[in-house]
């Protein structure tokens, strides 16, 4: 007797043990999902064989696993002779070929009558994933930490023909993402403001605590720091699906800051007092002052109002008015 008409027999016998399905299965290899290869991959099974399902990477942005089995033609004559079982968790890995498995059963479908059948597995709650006559949902919930799992094709009536034995079935698995991404704010403080009260604002919502990692859908977002020891800072960014991606925001001092344009020969007086270097941006305190401008005999005076956390740049123009008549 060959591999599979042995595996038939004792696929065709199962016996209840304590906790579990006891079978043996001829196990192909391992799907391994991943957000990040949404494309998925295949795996190539005959009619008694068994798949390993494993997770990689970050779960937090997988809803579900898509499942798609593609069957031959010629089986479609065989209607209702192969169903899918599921088992979970799986934890003692078999190697690949020939296992005798004791698993606990989690769903269990027949084959429907088409090239291709669709199985959506939901790995979290609020999943909101949905059947329907081309898709169905074979199982409850299977936690993250219940994976690996197994996928199985097995023979539900006696006597079928060599003629199958030849049939590969194609089976694919990819994940299905939630419509989020991930942000990691990064505050860098001035080196003498430190820890200074701040207030971080997600799309106008307060966010409680800027270190935590911040779920959010994808798209644009809006990023807005207000403090009264730091310039308040307004970021736009863009979230893309199953990514992570981290905002580096360097505090300011909010001192305010004042830089001057003025010809050479100029002398221009802050308050009274001559700045030596007036291209040079200088602090000043928030409130009332007065810029003046000198050159030769003329002068030009201005009264500026500063506020907190506002940069501010005075420049000296000299119009030239030309008046032509007849």
């Amino acid at each position: 007797m060959n591999r599979y008409g042995s595996a038939v027999i004792f696929s065709l016998l199962i016996v209840a043990a304590a906790g579990g399905e006891t079978f043996r299965t001829i196990v192909a290899g391992k799907l391994t999902v991943s957000s990040d290869a949404p494309e998925g991959s295949t795996l190539s099974l005959s009619y008694i064989d068994s798949a390993l399902i494993a997770l990689e990477g970050d779960r937090r942005f997988l809803r579900g696993i898509e499942l798609e089995i593609r069957v031959p033609q010629p089986f479609l004559k065989y209607r209702g002779s192969l169903a899918a079982s599921f088992y979970a968790p799986v934890k003692t890995i078999p190697a690949e070929g020939v296992a005798d498995l004791t698993l606990e059963r989690i769903g269990f479908a027949i084959l429907p009558n088409k090239l291709q059948a669709i199985f959506l597995l939901p790995v979290k709650k609020q999943h909101g994933l949905k059947a329907s006559p081309y898709v169905s949902i074979p199982t409850s919930v299977i936690p993250p930490a219940s994976f690996p799992a197994l996928f199985r094709l097995m023979p539900v009536i006696k006597g079928l023909p060599e003629e199958i034995e030849t049939f590969h079935f194609q089976l694919h698995a990819k994940p299905i993402l939630t419509e989020e991404g991930a942000l990691r704010i990064v505050l860098k403080y001035p080196e003498k403001l430190k820890d200074k009260p701040l207030t971080v604002l997600m799309d106008d919502t307060v966010v409680s605590d800027p270190t935590k990692e911040l779920l959010l859908g994808t798209g644009e977002h809006v990023l807005s720091i207000v403090s009264d020891f730091y310039r308040n800072e307004n970021r736009r960014f863009l979230v893309e699906r199953a990514k992570s991606m981290e905002l580096v925001i360097e505090l300011q001092d909010p001192t305010p800051v004042v830089s001057v344009e003025a010809p050479e020969n100029a002398k221009v007086f802050f308050n009274g007092s001559v700045i030596a270097d007036p291209r040079k941006p200088f602090n000043v305190d928030p409130g009332e002052h007065e810029v003046r401008f000198v050159i030769g005999d003329y002068a030009v005076v201005k009264p500026i109002s500063v506020r907190k956390g506002r940069t501010y740049k005075i420049a000296l123009s000299i119009d030239v008015a030309i008046d032509e008549s007849e």
